[in-house]
């Protein structure tokens, strides 16, 4: 997954304007603030936009693609990027939904806010007419809201005890869908889990990656996570220190909608094994955590098992036998 061709534009454009970024010092310091749960609102912007922004857009894309897949007769308006930085969502968002016509950017950063006004001007109209508002997602401005509220890798920024919390009030600035991403570490899982529990109380109904909306059965030390790769800039490279042109962004998400029902199916919720005897998955869904396999011999069912991957929705599609 790349970039759009507008976005590296604007973000190259801003570099030259404002100095190249991207040293290795600053990508180091990036990371070291964002593993201990530090605030964005000091982060060198050059460092962010070449080592983090590529990765936080392409597991927002990937999120915001199975939010369409499962939701293909919503069409949101407008878009409201909570704890939004640079406006990474609001790209990813309007390439989902080319019809969004109204994006507002919420932020507690002056400078976020100012960047992400920047780089919106190279994007489509929805982008480039963007509003604004200074404001916390623990307590968005009275009258704001949207058709889709996006928080990416907002939450964790907070404590973990506030995260439901300001889950509840985004979930409120709701009017159709919620979607919210964070890092794919047990501390992100933690607020997704934490967040779920509390918006399912208030009614909301799981669209992905929960396939139902009982209790999260993951415990112990294990955590729902998922990958993309991107493809990485010479510039990404380079700060990031790296010998190899691709990275695996890890992620955590939750997509909560106002109406419908939740899916039923499962969900695959780590990487399968396809072996020439059959392909074996991890799958979460209304029974549990349970493993399952799909023998060769089954035919039409393993062509089918074959092409799924990590995050894939395993349905009646496929015929599958318990794993022995």
């Amino acid at each position: 997954m790349t970039l759009p061709g507008p976005l590296q534009g604007a973000i190259a454009a801003w570099l030259e304007r404002n100095g190249q970024g991207g040293r290795r010092a600053g990508s180091d310091a990036l990371t070291a603030t964002y593993r201990a749960g530090g605030s964005s609102a000091a982060v060198d912007l050059a460092a962010y936009l070449v080592a983090r922004l590529p990765a936080t857009y392409a597991a927002v894309a990937r999120v915001l693609a199975e939010t369409r897949a499962r939701r293909p007769d919503l069409a949101p308006e407008s878009l409201l990027d909570a704890g939004s930085g640079p406006g990474t969502a609001s790209w990813a968002a309007v390439e989902a939904w080319p019809g969004l016509s109204r994006v507002t950017f919420l932020d507690t950063a002056p400078v976020f806010l100012k960047l992400a006004a920047s780089l919106a001007t190279a994007g489509p109209r929805p982008l480039a007419s963007a509003g604004a508002v200074a404001g916390s997602i623990e307590a968005p401005p009275g009258g704001l809201g949207a058709d889709l509220v996006v928080a990416a890798y907002a939450l964790a920024e907070l404590p973990l005890p506030r995260a439901a919390a300001a889950a509840a009030m985004l979930w409120a600035a709701s009017r159709s869908l919620l979607v919210i991403v964070e890092p794919g570490t047990p501390q992100g899982f933690a607020r997704i889990r934490a967040a779920r529990e509390v918006l399912l109380g208030q009614g909301a109904v799981p669209v992905a990656p929960c396939t139902h909306a009982l209790a999260c059965p993951i415990a112990g030390d294990d955590w729902c996570h998922f990958s993309v790769r991107l493809a990485r800039s010479r510039a990404h490279m380079h700060a990031k220190g790296a010998r190899v042109p691709f990275e695996d962004e890890r992620f955590a998400y939750l997509v909560l909608a106002r109406e419908g029902a939740p899916s039923g199916l499962a969900r695959v919720i780590a990487p399968p094994l396809h072996a020439k005897a059959g392909s074996s998955f991890k799958l979460c869904g209304s029974g549990g955590i349970e493993a399952r396999h799909v023998a060769r011999r089954d035919g039409a069912a393993y062509k089918l098992a074959r092409k799924l991957d990590w995050g894939s929705l395993f349905g009646a599609s496929a015929t599958a036998e318990d794993e022995a």
